[in-house]
């Protein structure tokens, strides 16, 4: 059973393997990911990629990590990261970060092993007519937002490199809109305010596009 508390980023991740070993990489490594995926999925292979190993990490992020690849993804040389071995992966608010989103998309779908899946989230169209807040509601409150892609256009991406497209739309996790008092309460006692992203399920902040390679991919 799916655990209740589960980050929406790891729901289609638990559909698929649930506890069972599998092949992981997450593109964005920053801010503790790796603790966080391996409290959720102590059994997976973790590997992270970021242009800076020490964002918001410390020592217990990179005991937890199996493989780490320090690179810069506007460059869009992916060599060191081996082809096919990937059963996930996972891009949760990265590509509106980079001018060139979806090059670094065409080129890291190779690392998915056939039947493997990436799973990607972003701020949506309806982000751009969102009310400001700290802590980022509105796509031009985070200024290292530089680029915003439709859904439309990502599920077009994948299917053009020959992806199955299993779901795409606005993020809305219920138990988020659900708890949305009992989050906002705890982020006003722990930073003094309301951060933008405790809206985000309910407002529609943010799309996602879920996509499959086939099994007789090469």
């Amino acid at each position: 059973m799916m655990p209740l508390r589960l980050p929406f980023k790891f729901k289609e991740v638990w559909r698929r393997f649930g506890d069972r070993p599998f092949a992981l990489l997450d593109v964005g490594a920053g801010n503790h990911s790796a603790s966080l995926t391996k409290r959720w999925f102590p059994n997976c292979h973790y590997a992270g990629i970021d242009r800076d190993r020490s964002y918001n990490n410390d020592g217990a992020d990179f005991a937890a990590m199996d493989e780490f690849f320090e690179l810069d993804l506007t460059d869009l040389r992916f060599e060191a990261i081996p082809g096919a071995r990937y059963d996930v992966i996972l891009m949760a608010h990265v590509i509106e970060h980079l001018p060139n989103g979806d090059e670094v998309i065409r080129g890291l779908v190779p690392k998915l092993r056939p039947g493997g899946v990436i799973c990607i989230e972003f701020p949506g169209r309806r982000s751009l007519h969102l009310p400001s807040k700290k802590g980022t509601l509105n796509f031009h409150d985070d200024p290292t937002h530089v680029r915003l892609l439709t859904a439309g256009e990502v599920a077009g991406l994948l299917r053009g490199l020959g992806l199955e497209v299993l779901r795409a739309g606005t993020r809305r996790d219920p138990l988020g809109i659900l708890l949305l008092p009992v989050h906002a309460l705890r982020a006003k006692q722990a930073h003094g305010y309301v951060p933008g992203g405790v809206f985000w399920d309910l407002l529609g902040f943010a799309d996602y596009v879920v996509g499959r390679r086939p099994e007789s991919s090469r």
